[in-house]
This record gives structure tokens, sequence and C-alpha cells, in this order.
């Protein structure tokens, strides 16, 4: 065996090692209840006294919440009613199915990076699943007391009034016997827990885990199966547009089946995920995985939902031509100047194709001759690949991955640009979708494009020459000192002002547009804290073993500032999703807009607006939670803040 193999060998066998270390957790002991109330909650007067405060402003909260949730006056039908309208809005039934294949494609590389983690970790431990089922059956029991009787109505369905116009409510003991069901539930997951608890000795409860996965989607099939057996009744609307509303009824076949196929989609998915893991071509696997993530918002939005009406003749004739003239000429190119041997030459034959790229720019901007914009694109990209063509010179086969990393980048652009250029076929009101499909693919074009700018500025404003320091430092001053509502509305309203004549953007174009040149102001500061934390010692070591620049910040500092900035960069992330919320002021029909504004203009349900925000506010915070617990995750596969 070589001297390579054998330290790859032994490389591997520490990280396993590590792992296994990192598996195993501490056993703690777990105290008596008494004793861990005492040691929590009331180890002195101040803490007793804080503990009794806010658990009965917990309980006064709680109570709140369950009053309003289940009022009579509330009416969740129009949420039941809406709910396709509040994720997809007006996206034609007839093509739903759209809908259904981009949803599966997000769950079936939802489930290969699940299965293709390298640490899944153990699991929940007997402890943490029965200490669940204990609090979720008290909190059941404990909302069926606290949550007050239901108003008695008349044969009309109208509240019965006393002398005094005050609704008249049922017995308390009527009222918990209209809600034998509850009850029931509530004791049943009580049971559980208390069965989970004493089931296992103290030592088992600490030490037996349940894999978090597999656990996780047996708890989602259970919840998907409710669609076959449980009526939780039929809402929407039919043909003609009449509401329907059956409450005593499954649900329709077309939800049935299309989730019942997204489960089955999600779990096979993962156990392929863990298939591949262990074959050796897992790091492939992964790395065709990310980069599916990656394009997976553009394919989806701009190829499946808008279903595209190509031109086949100007497809064969202008944009596959142009696409194999940039894929020769851009290879012959980045071939010679990854020649060890070119020298300074390639550095001036990168600044003249840049140059060529920024004057097919300024002659767009003044109209002096015609040219597709994929076009002046691509230019720019062969500008920007030739500048960095030396830091990979060397053999043929190092200079061959720059040649076909140039050719799948140029499938790509290509590709995605001549669909976006196509029309749609499901323009409806100048928007083919809306809702929370709009908020969730504004969020995902904002991550995708804010990011490496941010790490752009924070490169620049880090940067010894002066030029890109101060450029870069302006612009994060300026664009952090302006209200983002401010920022939005310029895009939305007057940028179209400054374009050129025939040149508009589309109001999602252009929102995005200002959430990304927003977003990344801030992100550049997160990524500069990172670069900061990076001791010196790194610097010193890369320039010892002859690395340049480029190669210096894009493999020895940037891996480790990112791993820095991960808390702060997922904290960007969420308060972007959540200000995607802002949509609907400059007239998209968001998430919000739809809750706050179409559903309130429904005939039917006129003035309905409370239900529709709790609704959106708790799918915000199970989607801000989510990536809460993913950064979490992450952070402890990486070791942020141990090593």
């Amino acid at each position: 065996m070589s001297v390579e193999a054998q330290l790859e060998a032994a490389a591997e066998d520490l990280l396993a090692a590590t792992r296994a270390a990192d598996a195993v957790r501490p056993d703690e002991p777990s105290l008596p209840l008494g004793r861990w109330m005492r040691k929590n909650l009331f180890s002195s007067v101040g803490s007793a006294i804080l503990t009794i405060v806010f658990m009965a402003v917990s309980v006064f909260a709680y109570r709140g919440v369950l009053n309003f949730v289940f009022s009579e006056e509330r009416r969740w039908d129009a949420i039941r009613v809406n709910l396709r309208a509040l994720f997809t809005f007006a996206y034609p039934g007839s093509q739903y199915i759209r809908i259904w294949v981009t949803l599966g494609i997000v769950l079936t590389l939802t489930g290969l990076s699940m299965g293709l983690m390298k640490s899944i970790g153990q699991g929940f431990s007997i402890k943490r699943i029965s200490m669940w089922f204990l609090s979720s059956g008290i909190a059941i029991i404990g909302g069926l007391v606290l949550r007050e009787p239901s108003v008695l109505k008349n044969v009309d369905g109208e509240p019965i009034l006393d002398e005094n116009l005050q609704v008249i409510r049922e017995s308390f003991g009527a009222a918990m016997g209209d809600r034998v069901w509850w009850w029931l539930a509530g004791l049943v997951t009580l049971g559980i827990g208390l069965g989970l608890w004493f089931g296992f000795g103290e030592l088992r409860r600490r030490t037996t885990f349940i894999p978090a996965i597999p656990l996780t989607l047996g708890f989602v099939g259970i919840f998907v199966s409710t669609v076959w057996w449980f009526k939780w009744g039929h809402y929407g609307t039919n043909a003609a547009g009449d509401i329907i509303i059956e409450p005593g009824r499954t649900v329709a076949s077309t939800t049935q089946g299309p989730w019942t196929v997204m489960w089955i989609v999600l779990v096979f998915a993962y156990i392929a995920g863990r298939a591949l893991f262990a074959t050796k071509r897992a790091g492939n696997v992964r790395a065709v995985v990310g980069l599916s993530w990656l394009l997976a918002p553009f394919v989806t939005f701009f190829v499946i939902l808008r279903d595209p009406t190509l031109d086949w003749s100007h497809v064969w004739s202008t944009h596959l031509p142009m696409a194999l003239a940039f894929i020769i000429v851009g290879s012959l190119v980045l071939w010679a100047l990854t020649n060890p041997k070119i020298g300074e030459i390639g550095r001036i034959i990168a600044v003249a194709l840049i140059a060529l790229a920024l004057f097919h720019w300024i002659a767009a901007f003044f109209g002096w001759y015609p040219m597709l914009q994929k076009g002046r694109i691509s230019f720019l990209l062969l500008g920007l690949a030739a500048a960095t063509a030396h830091n990979f010179a060397g053999d043929a086969r190092q200079r061959l991955r720059m040649v076909w990393g140039w050719v799948g980048l140029m499938v790509i652009v290509h590709y995605l640009a001549t669909m976006i250029n196509t029309a749609s076929t499901l323009e409806i009101n100048g928007e083919f979708a809306g809702g929370f499909v709009v908020t969730l693919y504004i969020a995902a074009f904002t991550m995708i494009f804010s990011l490496p700018l941010g790490i752009m500025l924070a490169l620049g404003r880090t940067s010894t020459m002066p030029l890109f320091r101060i450029l870069c430092t302006t612009y994060i001053e300026i664009v952090r000192g302006i209200p983002f509502i401010t920022i939005l509305f310029f895009f939305a309203v007057f940028v179209n002002f400054f374009l050129p004549d025939g040149m508009e953007l589309a109001k999602l174009a252009s929102a995005g547009i200002g959430f990304s040149l927003f977003g990344a102001a801030y992100l550049a500061e997160n990524v500069r804290g990172g670069l900061q934390a990076v001791r010196r010692g790194q610097y010193e070591a890369s320039d010892a073993l002859g690395l340049t620049t480029v190669q210096r910040t894009g493999f020895i500092v940037l891996p480790q500032a990112l791993r820095v900035s991960i808390p702060p960069l997922v904290g960007g992330a969420i308060g972007t999703f959540k200000e995607t919320s802002l949509l609907s002021i400059v007239g998209i029909i968001d998430f919000t807009r739809v809750a706050n504004s179409s559903i309130p203009g429904q005939t039917e349900f006129v003035g309905i607006k409370r239900e529709g925000l709790l609704f959106i506010s708790l799918v915000y915070w199970i989607g801000a939670y989510s990536m809460s617990k993913y950064s979490q995750r992450l952070e402890k596969q990486l070791g942020v803040g141990e090593r």
C-alpha cells in the first residue's frame, strides 16, 4: 500500500472515530420531579416568585388563545375554503399537476439530503419523547378546563341572548360532556407518555434513542393517513365558482391521492439517500444534490410552473447556435488561459474580455446595437471566468475541470435564459401564481443571490485595495441606512423610469432585486465578522504554501469564515423569509395579501381577517422554527464554537 493510501485510510479511521465520539452523549442523571423543581424553579424566593408569575401569565395567555381560536365567532371556514388560494392563489386547477410535480421535486431533494447526512445523530431519547406526550396530554386536558363553555344557539343557529343582551353559555358540566372526544385524546396522549416513562427504567429512558428522521417521517405518515379516514370536511369551490362547505365528510380525492404520493416520495428518497451514503460515490451524489437545490427554484418556477411556449424554429436558428458558440469559444479560451506557460498574457486577455463585456452593457443602455440579454450575460461570465483561470492552471486534468465547468455553466445559463424570456401559457392578470408560492420563491431567490453578493461585498470591504474597499463600504452603509420599504418601493415603482425604452421589470423581478440588494448589505457584515474571526496564522500558513490570494480566500479563509458566520447568516435568512410579508404593500399577491385582502373581499367572508392572519402567522413560525433547528444541527455537525 502506498504512503498516500495509508494516510487516506488513517484519515478515514480518525474521522470515523471522531463521529462515533460525537454521537455518544453524556449520561446525565435524571433528577426526581420534586428535586428538579426545587433546583430549577424554586431555588430561592425570587425564582419562586418569578416562576409563579410566569405560570400565571402563561395560563392566562393560553386561555385567551383557546377562547379566540375556538370561539363561535371565528369563521375558520374562510381558511378551509381558501387553502388553495392561500398557497397558490389563481393557479389554474386544470394545470395543478405542475404544483404537485414541483412539490415532489422539493421533497425528493429533501429526502435525499436527509439520507446523505454525514451525521444523523442518535435521535430522540425515550425520556424526551415521553415528556412530549406528557406535556401534550396536560396541555389538552388543561385546555379543556380553561376553555369557556360554548354559546347556546337556537334552531336557526343564532346565539341565544339574555335580558341584558349577553350570550347564554351552557353549563360547565355540559361543556365537559360535549368535549368527550377531546378528553379521550388528552387521556390517551397522557397515558402514552406515562407508559413510556414507567415502562422504561431510568437508565433506559436516558440511553434508548429513536432516530429523529424515521420518527418524524412516521408521524407525518400518520397525519397524512388521516385524509383517508378522518372527516376533516370537504371545502373549496366547484367549477361554477360556488363555495362548498361540507364538514361531515372526508377530504376530496384530489387531495387524498397527491398527499399520499408526496409522503411516499419523501420516504423513498430518504431510503435512497441512506443507501447512496454507504457507497463510494456519496460525495459526488451529495454535490449533485447540492447543485440541484441551487437550480430547483429556477427550474420549478420558470419551467415547470410557467409552462413556457417555445418557438422551436427560433430555438434552432438562434438560441442553440449562440449557446454552442459560447461553449466552444469559451472552452478554447479557458483551455488556453489555464496553461501554466501563458503568464501575464492571460491576465491581459482576461481584462480585455471583461472590458468587452462591460462595453456590451453600455451599448445596451444607450441602444447602440441589439443583442440578446443572455449574450451580454455570457460575455460577462466569460470575462469573470478568464480572470480566475490562472488559479486553475495545471496539468490537463485540472484544465479540463475548468472547461467542463464552463460547459455546464453555459448549458444552464442559456437554457434558463431561454425559458425565462419565453412567454408563459398560464398568465393570469399579469401573474400566473401567488400566495405562499410567491413568498417561498422570493425568499429562495433572495438567499441565492444575496449570499454571493454579500460575500463579495465583505471581501471588498476587507480588501487592501482602497478603491474596492471604499466602494463596498459606501454601498453597505448606504443600503443599511435606508429603510427596506423605501428600497422595495423604488424597485417596484420607480426603477422602470430609469430603464431604456422597451425594457421593463416585472413586479416579481423588481421585488427580488430589491430583496437581494438589501439582504446582501446585511449578509456582508455577517461574513465580515466571520472573516475577522479567522486567525492570522491561517493567512501566514497559506502564504507559506505558495497559494495565491484567490486560492487562499477560496480554500482557506472563506470556509472557516462561513462556518463561524452560520448563526447570523441563518438569522438573516429567517428575517428575509418573514420580510416577504411586505410584498403585499407593492401590489404583489403574496401570502399576506391573500389573507388580509383577498379573503375578506369575498362576499361569503366579508371582513374576516383575524383567522387568516393567525393562520399565516403559524405558517411563518413553522418555517422560521424549521430553519432555526436546522441551523442548530448544522452548527453542531460543524463544531461551531467548539473548534
